[in-house]
């Protein structure tokens, strides 16, 4: 797409706050720290890595991510990688029918030694969180994580518990197996950042895994595949502060809520994407520019991200559904007949 005058976006939004210098070389150095995660995490993880960048995106967001894939693409294993490669830490929540939402967040338990109740900390008190299967758990304990996601706080008998920064939570789910799961409410959904679809590997992809498997690698031992910290906490905050400086044109703001109004507007879909939703593509389109190291978003930024932030956030009507339809199918064709800005 040929970039003109309408995407000059030099100056800064009315209104901006005043931003704080980075010290030299810094904005530089965190993007390629976080450009050497891709490479690093391939040591381990063959074949994936749009979600890699998915992954990268959320993080600067400080969003969360649903991975949706059958069993046996690596999901945990990503998961367990990327927080290698960033020096972060991870925990892991086998959602089933009988977990409790204390089980997820922490509970009050009664200290005999001092007669009075202690507070115990839930494996949510990490950097990442893998909430696997998060569909086969009751709503009941999936509304736990609805405080943990969108004010990174634990509330326990009124008194609200930090989480660490960075914190994401990166949820799974099987697209084939519904039996005995609890579909994810629209409003946990909304508080996704990204769904992202983990995919099978391709044949030269997959005869990479046997030969590593073939050759003695454990998935267990990151260490051994020579997996290494490449970037850190601080380079994830140095680059979220350099994303405020990203510049986006009137006409790039219109054209996002251009495409989230025809998400409302579709005849297949009976819910279209909210305010939160174009906030979301906002957000990424801004954090993606960034990352391939471009000072303003272009309306290609804003397309590379729309399928990813929107699909779990639109519904497909019942009637579509059975034709075939799919929510990244309306998308791509409304992001063919939205007219973007040249």
């Amino acid at each position: 797409m040929t970039e003109t005058a309408d995407l000059d976006a030099t100056r800064p939004a009315p209104g901006a706050p005043a931003l704080g210098a980075l010290p030299p070389g810094a904005e530089e150095a965190a993007r390629a720290a976080l450009g050497r995660l891709r490479a690093e995490i391939s040591k381990a993880v063959v074949g994936q890595d749009a979600t890699v960048t998915g992954l990268v995106l959320a993080l600067l967001c400080r969003g969360h991510v649903l991975l949706e894939g059958v069993p046996g693409v690596a999901k945990t294993l990503l998961i367990r990688t990327l927080a290698a490669a960033l020096s972060l830490d991870t925990k892991r929540v086998q959602f089933t029918p009988d977990l409790m939402p204390g089980d997820v967040t922490g509970s009050l338990i009664f200290d005999s030694r001092t007669a009075e109740f202690i507070f115990r900390e839930g494996p949510v008190f990490t950097n990442l969180l893998l909430a696997d299967e998060i569909n086969r758990t009751p709503p009941k304990t999936q509304s736990a994580l609805l405080e943990v996601m969108e004010e990174r706080q634990v509330s326990v008998e009124g008194r609200p518990r930090a989480l660490p920064e960075p914190f994401l939570v990166a949820a799974t789910q099987n697209p084939i197996e519904y039996e005995g799961t609890y579909p994810l409410p629209e409003a946990q959904l909304d508080r996704f950042l990204f769904k992202l679809t983990v995919p099978l590997p391709n044949r030269d992809e997959e005869l990479g895994v046997l030969r590593a498997h073939h050759n003695g690698f454990d998935p267990r031992d990151l260490a051994a595949a020579g997996v290494r910290p490449v970037a850190t906490a601080t380079d994830l905050d140095v680059a979220r502060q350099a994303l405020q400086r990203v510049q986006v044109a009137d006409v790039v703001l219109a054209y996002i809520v251009d495409l989230c109004r025809a998400t409302r507007l579709a005849p297949s879909l009976e819910l279209g994407a909210s305010p939160r939703g174009a906030t979301a593509v906002l957000n990424a389109a801004k954090a993606y520019a960034w990352l391939v190291g471009r000072g303003h978003v272009t309306p290609d930024d804003v397309k590379a991200v729309t399928r990813p932030a929107l699909r779990h956030r639109v519904r497909v009507r019942h009637e579509a559904e059975l034709e075939g339809t799919t929510a990244d199918a309306v998308l791509e064709a409304l992001l063919a007949t939205v007219p973007a800005p040249r």
